[in-house]
């Protein structure tokens, strides 16, 4: 009986000082998590910034004005990196986990909806980058969240909270500020606006037409992203033509320069990655901190560009901006909680169900 409570106290006693080996172990899982979340983080951020400053490089030059063509190689370097990471899983199975790939003509066809919508979300959003600059990029594509409730409304049939409707608001009012800001210093592209609109719209129909074609590719992001992008392959190459891009690639002074297509080559590789560290930073924090990261990324991805460019904003225009990123953020805490309050009827513990319901408050990339 002494023995079991001499056992006890010491127990407790370590228990209280922390000095057995299990609490270190457990102060050093928590360090490891830590630093694991952090660098998961950074990467996310240098992606998503590094991406969008390229794509403005490469959108915003004078020589070819080709923007369908350079979303087009986007989407072939995509398509070639998936089947890269193919070979790689089945040269070095254990250590490189990549779904086995093929092409079927009739899950082609039904992914084929889908990639209408991503075209058409890809090109209006690089459109909106090439003519607004990266400054206003934030604004101008921050529609998503209020197209998400209009859809919902419209096309599902589902009604959205008040609070909700109030972020909304929020974000309509710094939108519409944005515009007012923007057009007083007289760099305001309406031609850009329209393709931010249509570019949110086409983010909000991408993700529920993701969760439609789903069943088509047995539930697998990455099988869905390589028909997705052959499909838009082969779907660009008309739209190139009729636009008359294939004569301006034709006569670029540049085409044989290795630096260009390096260049572009890295746009597409990064375009590629942004949708594995996205899920990656879901899947090592949540939907609502990805959204907050997200948030602070775009900020800050902001002032780089007026920091960059040199330029002068007045208090509004930052207000402006701040109404945006946070009425974003906002609309996705209060569905978090709303989604909490309700009982799923499926369990969505999977990273890609993740990704795919942060896609709904998501302000963009």
């Amino acid at each position: 009986m002494n023995r079991t409570q001499i056992k006890r106290s010491s127990i407790l006693k370590m228990a209280l000082t922390g000095s057995d080996t299990p609490g270190r172990e457990r102060e050093e899982t928590f360090l490891l998590k830590a630093v694991r979340i952090a660098a998961v983080v950074a990467l996310y951020w240098f992606i998503s910034i590094t991406m969008v400053f390229l794509n403005n490089f490469l959108l915003d030059n004078k020589e070819l004005d080709a923007p369908l063509f350079i979303t087009f190689y986007q989407c072939l370097v995509s398509s070639v990196l998936c089947a890269l990471l193919q070979l790689l899983a089945r040269a070095c199975p254990g250590r490189i986990d990549f779904p086995p790939l093929g092409f079927d003509v009739k899950t082609s066809r039904e992914v084929l909806p889908l990639s209408v919508v991503f075209i058409c979300m890809i090109t209006f959003n690089n459109l909106c980058l090439k003519h607004v600059g990266v400054a206003f990029y934030t604004v101008g594509r921050s529609l998503s969240t209020v197209f998400n409730v209009m859809f919902s409304y419209f096309i599902l049939k589902k009604t959205t909270s008040l609070r909700a409707l109030v972020c909304c608001g929020i974000i309509l009012g710094g939108f519409w500020l944005g515009i007012d800001q923007e057009g007083s210093t007289g760099t305001l592209s309406w031609s850009g606006v329209l393709f931010g609109v249509l570019a949110s719209a086409c983010v909000s129909l991408n993700a529920i037409y993701t969760k439609k074609v789903m069943p088509a590719v047995d539930g697998n992001i990455w099988k869905l992203s390589y028909y997705n992008n052959i499909n838009a392959c082969v779907l660009f190459l008309p739209l190139i033509a009729l636009f008359g891009e294939l004569d301006r690639v034709v006569a670029f002074s540049r085409l044989t320069d290795h630096r260009f297509w390096g260049m572009m080559t890295v746009g597409g590789v990064f375009g590629f990655a942004i949708g594995y560290v996205t899920g990656l930073q879901i899947k090592f924090t949540s939907p609502l901190t990805h959204n907050v990261s997200g948030t602070a990324k775009a900020c800050v991805q902001t002032v780089m560009a007026v920091v960059y460019n040199s330029s002068t904003k007045s208090v509004l225009w930052w207000t402006s901006n701040m109404m945006v990123l946070c009425g974003s953020s906002a609309y996705t805490w209060v569905k978090s909680i709303e989604m909490q309050r309700t009982p799923a009827k499926v369990p969505q513990d999977s990273a890609r169900e993740k990704v795919l319901e942060v896609e709904r408050g998501d302000p963009g990339v």
